[in-house]
């Protein structure tokens, strides 16, 4: 019984040889070929591999972005025709120039203050009261704090009093912007193949800055 377990095993260890070493073939009894030139074989279109640059690959790992609508403006006159001229290029139906009337913004003010510092210290001491602030868009006011932006002037006079009863006493009300009249550029659906067109239309925005749609 030993004799024929032992020649049982003597013989698989000889047919398992065989195979592992491609013996049997012929008979299409073989493992998978790994060397070359199988690998190669198998290879589907390997001239369209390529390195991708850092950033690509970030974004693609990231997923595709949805598309977003983003505005800027409103324009004078003077400097739509230069966008039009960008924006002839694009696909139609990407944007948009419409009239537009933006009111007057009217805010309760703090400052002019003498520096960055000044301005910490008043936060904290906003903060201790529980008075909330919002960074200022009129670069003319800075340094200073914003405790609140209104259409109108009567608003920011009714909040203004409301701050004053907790606490404020250096605020004031000034117009953070005039009324504006111009044109408006909206892009309603900026998605990843438009994004990349982004820059070239920079150099006509004239210093105004795309932003979510409202």
């Amino acid at each position: 019984m030993l004799r024929l377990v032992a020649l049982l095993l003597v013989l698989a260890n000889g047919v398992y040889y065989a195979w592992s070493q491609g013996l049997l073939l012929p008979w299409g009894w073989a493992p998978a070929q790994q060397e070359e030139p199988y690998r190669l074989a198998q290879q589907i279109r390997p001239e369209a591999v390529r390195v991708l640059p850092a950033d690509e690959a970030r974004r693609l790992e990231a997923g595709p972005r949805p598309p977003e609508c983003l505005q800027a403006g409103p324009f004078e006159d003077k400097a739509v025709e230069p966008l039009r001229q960008l924006l002839a290029g694009w696909p139609a139906g990407s944007w948009s120039l419409a009239p537009v009337t933006e009111p007057g913004r009217w805010i309760v003010y703090m400052g002019k203050y003498a520096d960055a510092d000044h301005v910490g210290r008043k936060k904290g001491e906003l903060r201790q009261i529980g008075v909330a602030f919002e960074p200022l868009s009129n670069p003319a006011l800075e340094p200073g704090l914003s405790l609140g932006g209104f259409a109108s002037q009567a608003d920011a006079d009714a909040q203004l009093e409301r701050l004053a009863t907790r606490g404020v006493r250096t605020a004031r009300v000034v117009q953070e912007r005039p009324e504006l009249r111009g044109q408006r550029l909206t892009l309603p659906a900026v998605d990843d193949g438009l994004r990349g067109r982004l820059d070239d239309l920079k150099p006509a925005l004239a210093g105004a800055t795309l932003r979510p749609c409202r």
